[in-house]
């Protein structure tokens, strides 16, 4: 799959290894990459990369006009830039997570924002992740990380139609988050 210069990329990543196997959560670079997920607008197609073959990300990042996740900035691209020679502060981010805590206030899981907004949950945990590589299970590994691609590109697009997402507060009540990104669209 090869996309356009100026796609739209949607992108998660799972790790080989947890925060408690590489001596905490400022250790990002050794968590490893395990499966990449990306959607791209410009092909309308989901693809998972797996570690071996990041290195052609390189240009489809470089080149995208705008790349959209859940945590980038602060965990998938530091656990990413150990494979990529990328200014990944300088790539067009928008970091759904970053977005909604700017909104509120406070964090908000990418499963509260799903459930509450879409109706959709995550089909597991990162810790599954890592448990899937493990066994070499590379369809269920895939399949969680492109549900999570999904989730995302679905809320991204909820949020850019809308002007809004909706979580869920631990009390269950439904809540509304304010988004602003609907230019982006």
């Amino acid at each position: 799959m090869t996309t356009q210069d100026g796609d739209r990329l949607v992108i998660d990543l799972e790790t080989q290894h947890s925060f408690e196997e590489v001596g905490g959560r400022d250790r990002l670079d050794a968590l490893k990459v395990s499966v990449l997920g990306l959607y791209s607008y410009s092909t309308d197609q989901f693809r998972i990369y797996r570690e071996e073959e990041l290195k052609a990300l390189e240009p489809m990042l470089s080149r995208a006009s705008l790349i959209i996740g859940f945590n980038l900035r602060r965990f998938d691209y530091p656990v990413l830039a150990p494979y990529l020679p990328l200014a990944f502060d300088r790539l067009p981010t928008l970091d759904l997570l970053e977005e909604v805590t700017n909104a509120l206030g406070h964090r908000v899981s990418l499963d509260s924002l799903s459930e509450a907004t879409l109706g959709a949950k995550k089909t597991g945990h990162g810790l599954d992740a890592i448990r899937f590589y493990r066994a070499g299970d590379f369809k269920q590994l895939g399949d969680y990380c492109l549900n999570d691609v999904r989730l995302t590109r679905d809320l991204y697009e909820f949020g850019a139609q809308h002007g809004e997402l909706f979580y869920l507060q631990r009390s269950g009540q439904r809540q509304r988050c304010p988004v602003k990104w609907g230019a982006l669209l």
